[in-house]
């Protein structure tokens, strides 16, 4: 057998745009304060841990069977949820669950993406929506923002005319940035995307508990090529779940299931799931202490002397360092200090999650001590 050092992926016969790339992660170092991953600090509370055993419990007595291959309890569920905080009714009709909005994302893209076919977004954002076009074969297109992180309404209709793509993704609030797109951005270019071709919008609302608005789902209504993607990973604190949904017209739930694997979502998922959602108040009460704990975040860092980006997530972006060289060496200063953040790949610019107030303090003694040197 050959040595495995000597084979590297690129000299494997994988596909050309795939040479060359590196997978997605952040780095997982054993530090005192872990803030670089947008986790949810707080774990679940014991009577939603004593809830899941049961229902995971009665799960497993049927574990020789396959699970519900529609989801339909969950998806029901998940509608009611849609429904109460969303301030806009959505059915069981409507609504798509998978291991994680990234496989949402990636069912979508296998169904309207895919060779030939193209996807915009406008960067920086999440890096995820380029990965799993490349993974899909789906042509990727890079939209501008603002110099302040905003979508430029007229520059990004003109890229969307120009280059006519087949799906269009808006971020809000967007990752790294954290800044949330008004809904009138969205309709101008949903207006857009449905002038140069028929095209699928997809808002991707990961972090939309954690926002200062209302979630753009009410979009929805009558666009039957809008979709809103979420995630249970965030405000549910639940990230090790692995549960996305989304709610769109039923003609794209339909669609999905085109390429959905039979089962995807196991008996175990669908029973964890569903417990949690019966605790929502509950985990929604922990999404407002992080709130007040991101605020407090921007505001102490604007204290301190730093720059910020709004921020509308659980996450606050900061700087400005001297460009990416500057970013990454006040990273690995306050790494130093025993705090991990984020060096997510904007230049002059680092990102920290908001954690417990003891871990947020933490962090901005680190920060304080970061700009004592430099104003040294």
């Amino acid at each position: 057998m050959t040595p495995n050092d000597t084979i590297r992926i690129d000299d494997l016969p994988i596909r050309d745009e795939l040479k060359g790339k590196s997978p997605y992660g952040a780095p997982q170092l054993d530090v005192p304060v872990q803030l670089n991953t947008n986790e949810n600090p707080y774990p679940l509370p014991e009577p939603l841990v004593a809830r899941i055993a049961e229902r995971v419990a009665e799960a497993a007595r049927g574990l020789n069977r396959y699970p519900d291959r529609d989801a339909v309890e969950l998806r029901t569920e998940l509608a009611r949820y849609l429904t109460r905080t969303g301030k806009h009714p959505v059915a069981a009709e409507n609504v798509w669950a998978a291991n994680g909005s990234n496989e949402v994302l990636q069912q979508l893209l296998q169904t309207f993406g895919g060779p030939g076919r193209t996807a915009i977004g406008f960067e920086p954002s999440y890096s995820m929506h380029a990965l799993i076009a490349r993974g899909t074969g789906t042509g990727w297109i890079s939209g501008p923002r603002d110099e302040d992180f905003t979508i430029d309404v007229a520059a990004a209709r003109r890229a969307i005319a120009e280059h006519r793509p087949d799906v269009v993704f808006i971020t809000s609030p967007n990752n790294p940035t954290g800044t949330a797109v008004e809904a009138d951005t969205v309709l101008a270019l949903y207006e857009a995307a449905q002038a140069a071709r028929p095209s699928l919008v997809v808002v991707d609302e990961a972090y939309v508990e954690f926002s200062h608005r209302d979630s753009l789902l009410p979009l929805i209504e009558g666009r039957p090529n809008l979709v809103v993607s979420r995630t249970m990973s965030k405000a549910f604190g639940a990230a090790g779940l692995r549960l996305g949904y989304l709610a769109a017209h039923r003609a794209v739930v339909d669609a999905v299931q085109l390429v959905r694997l039979p089962y995807h979502l196991s008996a175990v998922t669908q029973a964890t799931a569903l417990a949690a959602l019966e605790h929502t108040d509950t985990l929604l009460g922990y999404v407002e202490q992080l709130k007040a704990e991101r605020d407090r975040l921007v505001a102490e860092l604007r204290a301190i002397g730093y720059e910020v980006t709004e921020s509308d997530a659980n996450f606050v972006q900061f700087g400005r360092f001297d460009g990416a060289r500057g970013s990454h060496e006040a990273w690995q200063k306050i790494l130093d200090r025993g705090v991990l953040v984020r060096d997510n790949g904007v230049p002059g610019w680092l990102r920290v999650t908001a954690g417990t107030p003891e871990e947020n303090d933490a962090f901005l003694d680190a920060v304080r001590e970061l700009k004592k040197e430099q104003n040294a």
